[in-house]
């Protein structure tokens, strides 16, 4: 029952889920000319390179295939790229970057929360989504306000990643009172850092959406981030057909999800964020892995412990 992107199983019954487990990059690139990356959790661990995952990059890039790395990161591209670096995330895995970062910032410089923004994120970390894209001839004019003065919310982060979300209940309730948009510059739920599981800002959208405000998203799973993808392979001179991607990442609701929508073949990273729910120490074991697609109510095309 396997089709081209995976499937969304809402409306078929469990026991059809069905995910081949691979064992590596290599035994199934030949089939696609471009895969879109995830970084964390695949390529680095929020601290260092993974040495198999940057191999299989190379030797992906070496056969002739392209490298989007596609990370829902709210910084932009070039920061990104300075940031894999310093962990050791070499050139040559890769040959372009499309961010969360960079999509939802022109969103905020086109207008989508106004002209004055209370932001949510860390210092000196998210400094850089502040300045006006290239893409946009007249951005707008962005002020940062106290929230009693904003338009709109801007979130990279959590102020505090180990913190409770709730604890923004009360200027939450405030924002929503006013109805102000929270735009959304990361949408993964969570990360982990190395052993230590950290809060991101698609956990306070969450929270802000479940209060009944409006939260706006530009990455994965969202089509958005998916739109400048394809923009950055086209500008490394490919445009392949959408059945000759790939998308690789460990996040089930972003990564999977959002190549199921976009009508993408996906390879599910299990060892990363799901390492616990699909018991996987080098590959998943099955049976875990069938309870946990079922539960998520997606299946990926394909499935392998960890990029290599």
């Amino acid at each position: 029952m396997q089709k081209s992107g995976g499937q969304r199983t809402d409306a078929i019954p469990k026991e059809s889920i069905v995910t081949e487990i691979v064992h590596t990059l290599a035994g199934i690139s030949d089939r696609y000319d471009a895969a879109f990356v995830d970084l964390w959790g695949c390529v680095h661990d929020g601290i260092a390179a993974l040495p198999d995952a940057v191999a299989a990059l190379r030797a992906y890039r070496g056969r002739g295939g392209k490298v989007v790395l596609v990370t829902n990161s709210p910084r932009p591209r070039a920061a990104v790229a300075d940031q894999i670096a310093d962990m050791g995330v070499p050139e040559d895995a890769w040959d372009t970057i499309a961010t969360s970062g960079d999509s939802a910032r022109t969103a905020m410089y086109a207008g989508a929360v106004g002209p004055r923004v209370w932001f949510m994120g860390e210092e000196p970390r998210d400094s850089a989504f502040f300045a006006p894209p290239a893409l946009l001839d007249t951005p707008l004019d962005i002020a940062r306000v106290p929230l009693a003065d904003a338009t709109g919310i801007v979130c990279c982060g959590p102020f505090d990643s180990l913190a409770d979300p709730a604890d923004n209940r009360p200027d939450f309730e405030a924002a929503i009172a006013r109805d102000l948009p929270l735009l959304c510059a990361n949408p993964d739920i969570i990360v982990d850092r190395g052993e230590t599981r950290e809060w991101c800002a698609g956990a306070l959208a969450a929270l802000y959406t479940e209060m009944g405000g409006r939260s706006l998203y530009f990455g994965k799973p969202h089509a958005p981030i998916y739109d400048l993808a394809r923009r950055r392979l086209a500008g490394v001179g490919a445009d392949p057909d959408t059945a000759r991607i790939l998308c690789i990442g460990d996040g089930i609701a972003t990564d999977i999800a959002g190549a199921v929508d976009q009508g993408l073949d996906s390879l599910y990273i299990t060892g990363g964020l799901a390492a616990a729910d699909t018991a996987t120490d080098i590959h998943p074991d099955r049976e875990a892995l069938d309870r946990h697609l079922a539960e998520a109510a997606i299946a990926p095309t394909y499935t392998i412990g960890f990029l290599r």
